[in-house]
C-alpha cells in the first residue's frame, strides 16, 4: 500500500509527477481513534507502464527585436530553420488511476435465503452476494446439500463434480457437489455419502453433532475449491459454523500453494461460538492438539480445555466484520463478546462493524405485489389501504386507533418480557395491537399462546404463533409502529424494513438499533435523520417512555408523525453503502 506522503509526490511510470506548487491532494483519511474502522480504499497502481510522452524543451526568453535588412535573407535548408517558441504549458496531470479489477469471491455459508434459512445470516448472504455481483464481481456460494433445501427456488441444478474425497480422521468420505442458479446467484452443494448423514435431516440445527457437521462442511468446501482449482480473491464465512475455513487455509492449503486467497469473516451473533472438545482436531486432521490448546489460537478463553471454533476464525481471518458499527463496540468494550473481548483486543486492527442493508427487490412498498396497495414516500396514503386490509385479515376493530406490531424470533435476546409488557401498555393506551413470530423452544410458544387465549376475545388485539410470509408483508405496510425491544441486537433487520414501508420503529438504544434509528428529539440530530423513538434502560419504564411517546405524537401530532414516516422511507439502507464496505475490506486485505 501506499503511504500518504507517496501518494502526494508520486505519478504512474511514463507520467511527469506535478509540481511541488500543486501537490495532490491525498486519498487516505485522517485515521480514525475510534476502534474498528474500515480500511479506506487506496489508489490502485497502473498495471503496466505507458509510454513516456515526449516534451519539448523550456523555450528560451525572448529577446528585444532588432530591424533586419530589407534583403530577403539567405534560405536555409528546413532542417535548419530555427522552431517558433512553442507556448508554456502546465505539466499534464497524471491519469485516473484505473478501476478497480473485478474480484472473485465465494461465500461459504450454512444459509441463504430462498433455499436454506434460519435467520438473518441467510439474508445477508443473500442481499450481499447480489450487490458485488451488480458492481461486477464473480461471485459464488457454497453450502451444504440440505434435505430441507428449497429445490423449487434452485435452477438449472446438475452434478459437476462426482468424486470428491475429504479427509475425516483417518479416511476420507466421499461427497458429490452440484451446481444451480438460485435467483441469478451461483451456488455449489456439496453432499456427503456416509454413515453420519451430515446434512439429510429434518432440519439445519438443533444436533448434538452440530460442530462436528459443519467442520466437515468447512473442510469439504476447502477441498472442493483446491480440487477444483479455484484460486478466488475472497473468500468470505460466516459466524462459527465456517469460522474452522481459514484455519483450514492457513495449516492444509497454503502450503500445497493455495496463497492467493484471503478471508473474511463476519460474525452475526457473538452468542453463539462453536466451543466443543478435542475430538474436531482428530475429525479435522489438526494433530497437533499442544500447538491449538493455545490461547493465541483456539483455545476458549473461559475454558482452557475446551476449543472455540469462532475464536480460531478471528485470530486466523485476514478480516472480522459483525454487523454493525455498534455492535463492534459493545463485543470488544462493553462485555457483549461473550468471552471473546481480549480476543478482539489483540485483534482490534482487523476488526470492524458494517451495518447490513435489505433487499429492496423484496422488502420495497412500491414493488411489493405481497400487499394489497403499493405505494412509496410521493403516495404515503396507500399505506392506510393496507392498514385496513391488515385489520379486515385480522378481524381487529375499524377504527382510528395506532396499531403497534412486533415480528420476529420468541427469543429471550428479543426481549420477550418487555414484549409481553407492551401488549398490555399498548391496549390500556388505547392502541391495537399485533404480534407475529414463534420459537423452537416449546415453553416459550406455551406461553404466548396462553396470552394469545387470554386475549382472544379482544378486537384489539391478534397474536399469531407462527411465520407467515404474506403476512409479515402485510403488518409492515399496515402497521403504524413497529416494537423492536432487544436485549442485545447485532444488526437487526425488523427496523430497516419497517422504516421503508413508513412505519416507525420503537426500539432499545442497542446494537444496530442504535446505529439505524434516530429519536425525535434527539436535538443533536438533523430534522431529516430523525425517524422514530428510542429508549435506554431495559425496563417497563424504558418501554413506556419511547412506546407513550409514540402513541402520543400519533394522536396529539400527526403532521409530525407523517414526517417520521417520510424520513424513514427516504433513508437509503439497500445494500449499496455495505456492498462498498465490503469492497474496501477486501482490497484492504488483499493489499496487506
Amino acid at each position: 500500500m501506499s503511504t500518504a506522503a507517496e501518494t502526494e509526490t508520486s505519478a504512474p511510470a511514463g507520467y511527469p509527477a506535478p509540481p511541488p506548487t500543486r501537490p495532490r491532494p491525498t486519498r487516505d483519511p485522517e485515521p480514525s481513534p475510534k476502534p474498528a474502522p474500515i480500511p479506506p480504499r487506496e489508489p490502485e497502481p497502473v498495471s503496466e507502464p505507458v509510454p513516456e510522452k515526449p516534451s519539448a524543451p523550456p523555450p528560451e526568453p525572448p529577446s528585444e527585436p532588432v530591424a533586419e535588412p530589407v534583403a530577403e535573407p539567405e534560405r536555409q535548408p528546413e532542417s535548419e530553420q530555427p522552431s517558433e517558441p512553442e507556448p508554456i504549458h502546465e505539466p499534464e496531470p497524471p491519469p485516473p488511476a484505473p478501476a478497480r479489477p473485478n474480484l472473485f469471491i465465494v461465500h461459504i455459508t450454512p444459509e441463504l435465503a430462498s433455499v436454506a434459512k434460519v435467520g438473518g445470516l441467510a439474508d445477508v448472504v443473500f442481499g450481499l452476494s447480489r450487490e458485488l455481483a451488480i458492481r461486477g464481481n464473480h461471485v459464488e456460494i457454497i453450502l451444504p446439500m440440505y434435505a430441507t433445501l428449497r429445490h423449487d427456488q434452485i435452477f438449472e441444478m446438475h452434478e459437476v463434480y462426482k468424486d470428491l474425497w475429504v479427509p475425516w480422521y483417518d479416511g476420507a468420505i466421499h461427497c458429490t457437489v452440484f451446481f444451480g442458479f438460485v435467483h441469478g446467484r451461483k451456488c455449489f452443494f456439496i453432499e456427503p455419502h456416509s454413515q453420519d448423514n451430515f446434512f439429510n435431516r429434518g432440519s439445519i440445527y438443533g444436533f448434538k453433532d452440530d460442530v462436528l457437521r459443519y467442520a466437515f462442511f468447512s473442510r469439504a468446501a476447502m477441498e472442493f475449491l483446491w480440487k477444483a482449482g479455484k484460486h478466488p480473491d475472497v473468500i468470505h464465512v460466516h459466524d462459527w459454523q465456517t469460522a474452522l475455513v481459514p484455519v483450514f487455509l492457513y495449516e492444509f492449503y497454503q502450503p500445497l500453494g493455495m496463497t492467493h486467497p484471503r478471508v473474511c469473516l463476519t460474525i452475526h451473533n457473538f452468542a453463539h461460538q462453536g466451543v466443543t472438545g478435542v475430538e474436531i482436531l482428530h475429525a479435522t486432521g489438526l494433530h497437533r492438539p499442544e500447538r491449538f490448546f493455545n490461547q493465541d489460537r483456539m483455545a476458549d478463553n473461559t475454558h482452557p480445555k475446551a476449543l472455540n471454533l469462532l475464536k480460531a476464525g478471528i485470530v486466523y481471518s485476514n478480516f472480522i466484520t459483525t454487523v454493525s458499527p455498534r455492535y463492534a463496540f459493545e463485543t470488544k468494550d462493553q462485555g457483549q463478546g461473550f468471552g471473546l473481548e481480549p480476543t478482539l483486543h489483540t485483534h482490534q486492527m482487523k476488526y470492524g462493524g458494517v451495518v447490513n442493508g435489505i433487499d429492496y427487490d423484496i422488502w420495497n412498498p412500491e414493488v411489493d405485489h405481497q400487499i394489497p396497495v403499493r405505494y412509496s414516500v410521493e403516495s404515503i396514503d396507500g399505506k392506510y389501504d393496507n392498514k385496513r386490509a391488515l385489520r379486515h385479515r385480522l378481524m381487529l376493530a375499524d377504527n382510528e386507533k395506532p396499531i403497534v406490531a412486533f415480528i420476529g424470533r420468541l427469543d429471550p435476546q428479543k426481549g420477550l418480557d418487555l414484549v409481553r409488557h407492551a401488549i398490555f401498555y399498548t391496549l390500556e393506551r388505547g392502541a391495537q395491537f399485533v404480534l407475529l413470530g414463534s420459537s423452537p423452544d416449546d415453553r416459550i410458544n406455551g406461553d404466548f399462546w396462553g396470552l394469545k387465549r387470554m386475549l382472544n376475545d379482544s378486537p384489539d388485539c391478534h397474536l399469531e404463533i407462527g411465520f407467515d410470509e404474506d403476512l409479515s408483508h402485510l403488518i409492515y405496510a399496515g402497521a403504524d409502529m413497529m416494537l423492536v425491544p432487544s436485549r442485545f441486537e447485532p444488526c437487526g433487520l425488523t427496523q430497516l424494513i419497517a422504516l421503508r414501508y413508513g412505519t416507525v420503529p420503537v426500539v432499545r438504544e442497542v446494537g444496530g438499533l442504535a446505529d439505524t434509528v434516530f429519536d425525535k428529539d434527539y436535538s443533536h440530530r438533523p430534522l431529516h435523520e430523525r425517524n422514530g423513538y428510542v429508549f435506554r434502560d431495559f425496563d417497563n419504564a424504558g418501554l413506556e417512555s419511547a412506546l407513550g411517546r409514540a402513541i402520543a405524537c400519533y394522536r396529539n401530532h400527526p403532521e409530525h408523525f407523517r414526517e417520521l414516516m417520510k424520513n424513514g422511507m427516504r433513508t437509503d439502507y439497500s445494500w449499496s453503502t455495505p456492498g462498498q464496505d465490503y469492497l474496501n475490506i477486501y482490497d484492504y486485505i488483499r493489499e496487506g
